[in-house]
């Protein structure tokens, strides 16, 4: 079992504000990393969310990122059938982050779905505010379905460069044959921007040795270091590793 030290970007967000565009694609194109090497297995993760991607230390390198909680892995189908209702009467995945064709219940979702949850996921680490929000849960599902998405750049506190906006917004168009066609080609487009080159494990370190003290620097042999405000528990561990990605369990 792998113990991590550091913080979901949920909490991150929601303590200290959102992050500037510069870690956000930084972090953004490890995400895509991880989901490609996904992708090329054939396997769609279906519930990235903030709160599934945990940043942390390993070793001496900062800002290192992993997508947890495969737990609702699917398969791609590798047939070119028509799209079909699925059968499944119960919605799989976090609302605020699926993509449309996900929420109308088509079978044949792919790993534009992923696609479209990175987006939501940008989007939230740049304005600190989730694409669309409303009261209950089915307000919230339809507005992804039917409404055009406010450029992030309108809602951030921090000035967001317009090659970020347009990242973003490809990640999110409805239609999924219009957005990028995998996590690779997302990868491209990200590591593209030069934005994702003003952050590096300088300013990484720096932001932990203010912000983390306590897990800036590797613990000592046998001295186990605990991040207990995060979720209010003890460290999470998580395992067993598998190419690459990680399944996410919680001691309670």
């Amino acid at each position: 079992m792998e113990l991590l030290y550091g913080r979901d970007l949920e909490s991150l967000v929601r303590n200290f504000g959102p992050l500037p565009p510069a870690r956000v694609m930084y972090l953004i194109c490890q995400v895509c990393r991880s989901l490609a090497e996904a992708h090329a297995m054939g396997l769609i993760h279906r519930d990235i969310k903030p709160a599934n991607i945990y940043l942390c230390r390993m070793g001496l390198e900062y800002d290192f990122a992993k997508a947890l909680d495969f737990g609702l892995v699917k398969r791609e189908r590798r047939d070119e059938a028509t799209s079909m209702i699925s059968a499944e009467t119960e919605l799989m995945g976090t609302p605020g982050y699926m993509a449309p064709e996900a929420i109308l219940g088509y079978a044949d979702i792919d790993r534009r779905v992923d696609v479209y949850a990175v987006g939501c996921v940008a989007y939230f680490l740049l304005t600190g505010k989730r694409v669309f929000g409303a009261a209950n849960t089915m307000t919230v599902l339809m507005r992804h379905v039917q409404e055009e998405p406010m450029p992030p750049s309108h809602r951030a506190e921090l000035q967001i460069p317009r090659e970020v906006d347009e990242f973003v917004l490809a990640c999110l168009r409805k239609d999924p044959k219009r957005r990028p066609a995998s996590a690779e080609e997302l990868l491209q487009m990200a590591s593209a921007c030069k934005t994702a080159d003003q952050w590096d494990q300088w300013a990484a370190r720096k932001w932990w040795e203010d912000h983390f003290p306590h897990l800036a620097t590797p613990a000592k042999a046998n001295t186990p270091t605990w991040d207990v405000s995060a979720r209010g528990g003890p460290a999470e561990k998580v395992g067993p590793r598998t190419s690459g990605f990680t399944t996410l369990r919680k001691t309670r």
